[in-house]
């Protein structure tokens, strides 16, 4: 009965050994899904908002003074949507970035316990 107990845990050990760098970069994929699709929903969240103001004002103009004081906001708009745009492509290559690092270390750990010393 101990052999049996014995074999069944040494073959679970080794296909818990076989299995862990695959459960650790499934961790790290879902870690870099859960932070792309956060920082999507609050690009599309921020967008949108900034579509919506514009739209408001462009329904606030009636007359030769509004039109010019929409037309001179439009300059602040568009930088706001500059910045915006960079700082969404920073936080998104941020975030790839740091999936290939982290990546690229589990590999190497895994074929540093594969090779032989």
């Amino acid at each position: 009965m101990t052999m049996y107990t014995e074999m069944f845990k040494s073959f679970s050990e080794q296909t818990e050994k076989t299995l862990a760098p695959y459960a650790k970069f499934n961790k790290l994929f879902s870690k870099n899904v859960e932070e792309l699709t956060e920082l999507q929903l609050t690009a599309v969240r921020t967008y949108s908002e900034l579509g919506l103001s514009q739209l408001k004002a462009v329904g606030e103009v009636k007359d030769m003074q509004s039109l010019a004081e929409f037309n001179g906001q439009q300059l602040e708009t568009l930088t706001k949507l500059s910045q915006q745009l960079m700082e969404d492509s920073k936080k998104f290559s941020s975030v790839a970035q740091t999936f290939k690092t982290e990546v690229e270390e589990l590999v190497a750990e895994n074929v540093k316990e594969v090779t032989p010393a």
